[in-house]
């Protein structure tokens, strides 16, 4: 499949990498066709791995993967190109967060709203699939890091699309527990929750963990 990767940070590598590894075509895609990154990430991955820029990856790919900064995925996402986007699945996985007063990070967005939402609101013929963004980036792709049974929640409006990204998560990321929680206004918990994962990780002392939920 022909996949565009939009992020050149750790979520990003770690996505576009898995996905090469499943033999997929994967463009990596940055604000600048030769983002150092980008091109680094190309030379370690072989012929089915290529860089440019937003716009390139949109046009390529047949799925998008959202890995870029929670405060400026919108703009990347315009300079993506709305028509490439049209009719399309993007997973989104970024998270707002504002990291301007240090550590622990607060909520741009919160409670009546979600970056998942405004997505959705700003491209409204995509199909917006909010998912892997309450997990540390090794875990989305290796969830057997957390030993026995462990949840990935997934929310958006098409249902369609819902089935394909589970499909995704299980086959080829090695989720067994997928759950669905409804429309895109599930972002809003799910990016919430994100705070809650800062602070764990300080106790826990490692970014290997999720949660189970256990109905009684």
């Amino acid at each position: 499949m022909k996949i565009g990767v939009l992020g050149t940070g750790m979520v990003g590598e770690t996505i576009a990498s898995k996905l090469i590894a499943l033999k997929h075509s994967v463009i990596m895609g940055s604000r600048t066709v030769d983002n150092p990154k980008a091109v680094a990430w190309v030379k370690k991955n072989g012929e089915n791995a290529a860089q440019g820029t937003f716009t390139d990856a949109a046009a390529f790919a047949e799925i998008i993967f959202n890995c870029t900064s929670g405060v400026g995925s919108i703009d990347a996402l315009k300079q993506a190109g709305e028509k490439n986007l049209n009719a399309k699945i993007c997973v989104d996985i970024s998270n707002p967060l504002d990291f301007s007063k240090g550590m622990p990070p607060s909520l741009t967005i919160c409670n009546t709203d979600s970056l998942g939402e405004q997505i959705q609101r700003t491209f409204p013929e995509t199909k917006v699939i909010k998912t892997l963004n309450t997990v540390n980036c090794k875990v989305m792709v290796d969830p057997a890091l957390v030993p026995g049974v462990h949840d990935m929640l997934l929310c958006g409006n098409d249902d369609d699309a819902k089935k394909k990204v589970t499909e995704i998560l299980q086959k080829w990321f090695g989720w067994k527990s997928v759950i669905d929680i409804g429309d895109i206004t599930g972002a809003r918990v799910t990016e919430m929750y994100v705070p809650l994962w800062v602070r764990m990780f300080g106790v826990l002392g490692t970014p290997n963990f999720n949660f189970h939920y256990i109905k009684g």
